[in-house]
Order: C-alpha cells, then sequence, then structure tokens
C-alpha cells in the first residue's frame, strides 16, 4: 500500500472515517476496474496528503465492512466527514474527476 493510503479492516475502519474528511475505496485484487483505478487514486491521495484521509478496504478480507455499507460493485469510493457518508461513487474515475468530487464534499 501507498505511504498517503491507509490499509483498512473492521479494526481500524471506524476511528480513521471519525473526525476530519476520508476517502474510502472498497476494492478487489482481481478487480479490473479497481486496477484501472487505482494509480488515480494514489495521485489523488499524495496530492492532498496531510489534508484528506485515504484509505482502502479489500471486500475479499473484510466482507462484513462490504456488507456494512451496501456494496455490490467494485470500485465504490465513499466519501466520510467526521464519520458521515456525504458522498458515494461507483466505478472507476480519473484522478480529475475523483478531485472535483473530494472538493464537492469536502
Amino acid at each position: 500500500m501507498k505511504e498517503n493510503i491507509k490499509f483498512l479492516d473492521s479494526k481500524n475502519f471506524d476511528s480513521f472515517i471519525r473526525k476530519g474528511n476520508s476517502v474510502v475505496d472498497f476494492w478487489a485484487e482481481w478487480c479490473g476496474p479497481c486496477k484501472i483505478m487505482a494509480p488515480h487514486f494514489e495521485a489523488a491521495a499524495k496530492e492532498l496528503s496531510g489534508k484528506v484521509g485515504f484509505g482502502k478496504v479489500d471486500v475479499e478480507s473484510e466482507q462484513e465492512l462490504a456488507e456494512r455499507f451496501q456494496i455490490m460493485s467494485i470500485p465504490t469510493t465513499i466519501f466520510f466527514k467526521d464519520g458521515e457518508m456525504v458522498e458515494r461513487i461507483v466505478g472507476a474515475v480519473p484522478k480529475d474527476n475523483l478531485m472535483k468530487i473530494i472538493k464537492e464534499s469536502f
């Protein structure tokens, strides 16, 4: 995992999203669109380091979190502000679109 992105699981998820702005990518290793989106997510995380928290949830190993957020398709990206979901997108998006949604959400 890249240095600006935290791997999230059921133990650290709630504390990660609790305060501030966070963007969480729900993905899986076998997912083609997830692989397409990964470099865009990493670039946004690098650009916004220290301003927005970026995390990834592997839906294969964290099925409880996937169920909790009703993840039906991946990648699904959820935007949280102080623990509350403020936006959700499904599918791979380029960095420019991701940055636009972040600015609109926070």
